[in-house]
């Protein structure tokens, strides 16, 4: 089954929107998919994401259509839109040639959120140059887009909704939680090997205990969201917390792996090859230090 139909069958039973008092089964619901298939959750959690979006922005959501989420910005390449036409190139759009509509960011004017229909002539994909085998099933591209019109109902929200809304920074949990479940991942594969020296069994107890830390997190997360969902600020530094915890929690994983298990699954093994490959890729969705700098300053202005 492609992984287009696979999400259309989650549609039947998708998950609680986020800080409506179900957000630790929304976010095991990520977690449970990125265990399963990362190409899967890098597309699913995008879907869930901008339902959730057009909910918290009270704008319709097409129905039986797939949605991406194509906020990234890259130097010189960017949209803008001047009065009903689209135009410029978006980077790191994944599920292009595949889903049916985009969230799609734009820096001018004003940083506005257009809900497009990617069904119309205009539009161009390159996938030449995404180089890496990891997330090939994803078809990330960069998209042209020539001349696109738009309507006022495209427009999703005020501008300067996307960054604004209270509901970002709750969103930011749902690719954590595909992190942590792209590294379990990675452990139930070591918990079915036989190896038992000691030094393997010391790292996959690690692993093991990495697992159990990433899953609690997960659900206090999903459980302080829906304690104060409307908390802007709460909801950043409680992201960025999240965010920074599970990413050392799965690089550890990854580090493990290797050290205890050696280059044989890495070479030899086509699954996990492409699991480690693209854990280790999703995990740069992260920004790292630059994060790490924003919650060290929210922090210090919480103490004083």
């Amino acid at each position: 089954m492609s992984l287009i139909n696979e999400i259309r069958e989650m549609m039947a039973c998708p998950p609680p929107l986020p800080g409506h008092g179900r957000t630790p089964d929304r976010l095991r619901f990520l977690f449970e998919i990125g265990r399963r298939n990362l190409s899967l959750a890098r597309l699913a959690e995008a879907h869930w994401d901008a339902v959730a979006i057009l909910a918290e922005a009270g704008h319709k959501v097409a129905p039986n259509k797939i949605y991406g989420v194509w906020a990234a910005e890259a130097p010189g390449r960017s949209l803008h839109l001047c009065g009903d036409t689209l135009s410029g190139k978006k980077a790191f759009c994944s599920g292009a040639g595949m889903i049916d509509r985009a969230l799609v960011t734009v820096v001018r004017p004003e940083h506005q959120l257009i809900d497009v229909d990617l069904d119309q002539a205009g539009l161009e994909f390159d996938r030449s140059e995404w180089h890496t085998r990891a997330f090939h099933e994803t078809s990330t591209c960069t998209v042209t887009f020539n001349a696109i019109r738009i309507c006022n109902d495209d427009l999703v929200g005020p501008a300067g909704f996307y960054l604004g809304r209270p509901g970002f920074w709750n969103g930011a949990c749902g690719p954590a939680a595909c992190w942590a479940g792209g590294a379990a991942g990675l452990v139930d594969w070591a918990a079915n090997e036989t190896r038992s020296d000691p030094h393997t069994l010391a790292h996959f107890g690690a692993m093991r205990a990495d697992l159990w830390a990433l899953k609690n997190l997960l659900d206090a997360a999903g459980t302080a969201i829906d304690r104060c969902p409307m908390d802007g600020l709460g909801a950043q530094i409680r992201a960025l917390r999240v965010r920074h915890l599970v990413e050392l929690h799965a690089t550890d994983i990854l580090r493990r792996l290797a050290r205890a298990y050696g280059p044989h699954p890495l070479a030899f093994d086509e699954a996990v090859a492409t699991r480690y490959q693209e854990l280790d890729l999703y995990l740069r969705q992260s920004h790292a230090e630059r994060d790490l700098q924003a919650l060290g300053e929210l922090e210090r202005n919480q103490t004083v």
